[in-house]
């Protein structure tokens, strides 16, 4: 199975990376589904399996607005909930700068541009391997 994910640095072409059987997660799968469907911007998957006990996926992505931050914490957080993953925990959902999902295995990092670059969540979470894989935006 491939699955495509958009690197938004690079020229707007789809980059495909192979995965097997055994690396999907249909949790993963829905959140990203959900956050390109949202038009979120410059979305990024960070494997923790083995790294963290926190979770096995970080998922950072942008929203160009606090409006559109909030609605796309709101609209994954009732998906994830309608799929039967149970209920997700929202944390800094009123001022929507960021917004943390925390859905067991996947934990999803909502961010305004400033403030993502600001934390730059990627770079802490990197653990000196291979950069982070691009996903859709």
């Amino acid at each position: 199975m491939t699955q495509a994910h958009t690197d938004p640095a690079q020229t707007g072409q789809a980059k495909v990376i192979p995965m097997t059987k055994a690396d999907t997660d249909p949790l993963l799968d829905l959140v990203l589904a959900q956050l390109d469907d949202d038009q979120a911007q410059d979305v990024v998957s960070i494997p923790l399996e083995g790294k963290s006990s926190i979770a096995d996926h970080m998922i950072i992505a942008s929203g160009r607005s606090t409006r559109q931050v909030a609605s796309i914490a709101q609209k994954l957080a009732e998906k994830i909930k309608q799929a039967g993953f149970g209920p997700v925990k929202l944390e800094g959902l009123p001022a929507a700068d960021w917004v943390l999902l925390d859905a067991g295995d996947v934990v999803v990092h909502l961010f305004r541009p400033e403030v993502r670059s600001f934390y730059n969540l990627e770079r802490m979470w990197a653990f000196g391997d291979a950069p982070p894989v691009a996903g859709t935006a």
